[in-house]
């Protein structure tokens, strides 16, 4: 098995492809977000796209009722911004063949894989625990039964007994009738990616129409509401239970946050001036909701709850300084 964060060892294959950079070279509270969106965020940079100034989709994020909107680039402002199709594909036989057919036509299949038989992810799941993750797949050997993917914030290979998992190639996994076929899309070039000022002016026309569809009142105030039968759940369930808890709550706040301020400061870069007061609160929500996180698993330890009003005072007001000031300085209404 081979496992390589940034060096292609198929020699004979062809250009080493490009290490994932931008945000994911950047120090950051929450170097991880999503799946998916990390992987965008790798396949964006890959290309050499400016993918900051696809984050204004981050100001639509709510809180809908037992989690943070688990939060995703759109595929409009993906196609408006960078000139990429993202299309599904259809698996009607051997999914590496499909993939195959894509890989030689130069584009990258996105599929929904078994972390079980994915070698990154050696610290958590990797031959441990089944769960899903979607990868993006730019190189493809059949024959020698190996795969280039990117996944998170980097690119890897594996083959051996781990390109027969993930691609059902052994006779007990060949053998459970109940298996579907994985949802898998492409990702297509079907134009030039924008740039400069036609990218920046395209970027704030989307940005004002998520505004538009904003969250009515403030979602953390929400969340503050749900929160204290949610620590009493936490507190009778444990650990393995707040790890997920917390995947789908305040890791999705912090990182949302933390992207958002990316945006707000590139928009700077880019001649739109906002406000300095806007980065500086989606900071602390980045950095408060890693302070929430570690007062929650204190709070299980001694199975003593902790209503961690401080930390809620401080974000409720860090979000009003962040999505509503941002309308604000453009003039953008609810639609």
């Amino acid at each position: 098995m081979t496992v390589g964060a940034s060096v292609d060892p198929w020699t004979a294959a062809g250009a080493v492809p490009t290490v994932p950079a931008g945000l994911h070279a950047v120090e950051r509270s929450w170097q991880e977000t999503n799946c998916y969106v990390d992987l965008w965020l790798s396949l964006l940079g890959a290309r050499g796209c400016e993918a900051r100034a696809a984050l204004g989709f981050t100001v639509t994020q709510d809180f809908e009722g037992d989690q943070f909107t688990f939060f995703k680039f759109p595929l409009y402002d993906l196609d408006r911004l960078y000139g990429v199709a993202v299309q599904e594909l259809a698996i009607f036989d051997e999914l590496d063949e499909h993939i195959e057919q894509q890989v030689v036509r130069g584009n990258i299949v996105l599929v929904e894989m078994d972390a079980f038989y994915l070698p990154d992810t050696r610290a958590t799941t990797y031959r441990r625990e089944h769960t899903k993750t979607t990868i993006g797949i730019d190189r493809i050997d059949r024959t020698g039964g190996r795969l280039g993917y990117f996944h998170n914030a980097g690119y890897y290979t594996l083959d051996g007994e781990d390109y027969a998992g993930v691609f059902r190639k052994t006779d007990a996994l060949r053998a459970d009738p109940d298996v579907l076929f994985p949802y898998v899309e492409f990702v297509k070039q079907a134009r030039p990616a924008l740039t400069g000022e036609a990218l920046a002016s395209a970027s704030v026309v989307r940005l004002r129409e998520h505004l538009a569809s904003r969250p009515a009142a403030n979602p953390v105030s929400a969340f503050r509401a749900a929160f204290p039968a949610h620590l009493e759940t936490l507190i009778a369930r444990g650990d393995a239970y707040f790890h997920l808890y917390a995947f789908n709550t305040l890791r999705q706040l912090g990182a949302n946050f933390e992207l958002l301020g990316q945006y707000v400061d590139w928009l700077g870069e880019a001649g739109v001036h906002t406000a300095p007061s806007i980065e500086t609160a989606c900071k602390t929500i980045a950095n408060e909701a890693k302070v929430l996180q570690f007062r929650i698993a204190r709070a299980m330890a001694r199975r003593r709850p902790d209503m961690c009003n401080d930390c809620f005072d401080l974000l409720e007001r860090a979000y009003d300084d962040t999505v509503p000031a941002l309308a604000a300085a453009l003039d953008v209404s609810r639609g």
